[in-house]
């Protein structure tokens, strides 16, 4: 008899890790940060964990048997597959016993080991010495009595993954975290037609867009973008996700459409390098005209922002003031002491492109943000496009899907989803944090 444990991503946006038992093999898919717990008791850097008995005793780490590194018994996990990079979903990986395999995208890989070689080291961030195992769509992994097929799907991440599970009691689709308006919805409409050729007994599905949804696409994304660089007469400032490709590609574009550069930190420059070398991908190379690299003055740099240094033109920010309205500059929350040497100019913006604060700590950074952005006049333009599904396209994939039984997980409104559902085939099961379900 096969089994289900969700030992994260129940009522959180994130943390999933889902146990899936047959006989005698055990796979974990998903091994990530549960956000939302762990915010409730640290505050990083200022409180941080001592050890990993402290996560233990308030839960953020789940007690699974045989499964972390400073456990001294043998092995009770035989693979751990990752559907993409983001840290929700990977992060504590950091914790796993070295002989465990990790399976993943290669483009997964190649982003989480780059940025464990851009990472400060810390507790809950170590990939050393885990054994990384790739795959590509179409690839079947057989680990004891357990079958996975992974099967692409667009999210806002590169190389992201849904599974299907194949065990001696039945099918299972996990989702990982996808959409259908992103650039590339053929990927995720493979995962689904797949699924429904399958039957399968059981669909694993995100939910986090059930309230406050917004209707976009990239498209519309470097439409807006376009629009507001265009009529920007001094410096644009952007903010987003470092290994959001997509984005990166629609700020590259518009910044070109409009005679100007696209300026990007060192360590985004760094994992842009590492992800050209994948022959499947197309992001723009750190020697192109449009894009430059933005070096912050400090006494020492890191090893790896020497390399980046070395492979495109780098402009500090005596230069970037200089050339205002020839540069879209690309920055962090915490990069804005910048803005000191910078002095935007009158008619400069800054455009957040990223998600909006979605707990108490993001929000007194927003807040932050906005202190800065008012005392230097820079009006704020939110663009952005969510990397999950929304409502009614997850609502028809599950009806074209048709399990017996669907479990949402990465979301908060468990019950909001059971009743928008409720007139699907199949049914929906709430599914409670390490309870065991039959398959």
């Amino acid at each position: 008899m096969a089994t289900l444990t969700f030992y994260g991503g129940v009522n959180e946006v994130g943390g999933n890790k889902i146990l899936v038992k047959d006989k005698d093999t055990r796979i974990l898919l998903d091994f990530g940060m549960p956000f939302s717990l762990r915010d409730q008791y640290y505050s990083i850097p200022f409180l941080s964990p001592r050890n990993e008995r402290d996560l233990l005793e308030l839960g953020i780490l789940p007690h699974i048997k045989g499964v972390y590194k400073f456990d001294s018994g043998e092995s009770m996990i035989d693979a751990v597959f990752l559907s993409h990079s983001h840290m929700d979903h990977s992060a504590y990986i950091s914790f796993l016993k070295r002989e465990i395999p990790v399976y993943c995208g290669e483009t997964t890989a190649t982003i989480l080991k780059t940025y464990s070689k851009i990472h400060l080291p810390s507790l809950e961030f170590n990939f050393e010495g885990l054994k990384f195992k790739t795959f590509r769509t179409g690839d079947h992994i057989k680990v004891g009595n357990i079958e996975v097929e992974p099967i692409h799907v667009d999210h806002s991440v590169p190389g992201s993954y849904g599974f299907i599970v194949y065990t001696s009691s039945g099918t299972i689709v996990y989702t990982g975290d996808f959409r259908q308006h992103g650039s590339k919805p053929e990927l995720t409409e493979d995962l689904i037609n797949k699924s429904s050729e399958e039957r399968p007994d059981i669909v694993i599905c995100e939910s986090t867009n059930m309230t406050s949804v917004e209707i976009s696409s990239e498209r519309e994304v470097m439409k807006k973008l376009n629009s507001i660089i265009q009529r920007t007469s001094g410096l644009v400032m952007a903010n987003f996700a470092s290994a959001d490709i997509d984005r990166l590609r629609s700020f590259y574009e518009s910044a070109r459409r409009n005679n100007r550069k696209l300026v990007i930190t060192l360590r985004q420059a760094y994992l842009l390098h590492e992800l050209s070398k994948d022959p499947h991908l197309s992001v723009p190379k750190l020697d192109s005209e449009g894009l430059l690299m933005f070096r912050k003055e400090k006494k020492r740099y890191f090893q790896w922002e020497k390399e980046a240094m070395k492979m495109g033109k780098i402009v500090d920010s005596h230069e970037v003031s200089s050339r205002q309205n020839e540069m879209v500059l690309a920055c962090s929350f915490y990069d804005l002491n910048e803005l000191r040497e910078i002095k935007p100019d009158a008619g400069s913006c800054y455009i957040l492109s990223s998600s909006e604060p979605f707990n108490e700590e993001m929000e007194i950074d927003f807040n932050r943000l906005i202190n800065w952005l008012e005392h230097y006049g820079l009006p704020q333009f939110h663009v952005h496009v969510s990397g999950h599904i929304s409502p009614l396209h997850l609502r028809e994939s599950l009806r074209l899907i048709n399990p017996k039984k669907i479990f949402p997980i990465h979301g908060v409104h468990p019950k909001l989803f059971s009743v928008f559902m409720r007139d699907l085939k199949s049914r929906i099961v709430l599914p409670e944090k390490e309870k065991k379900y039959r398959i």
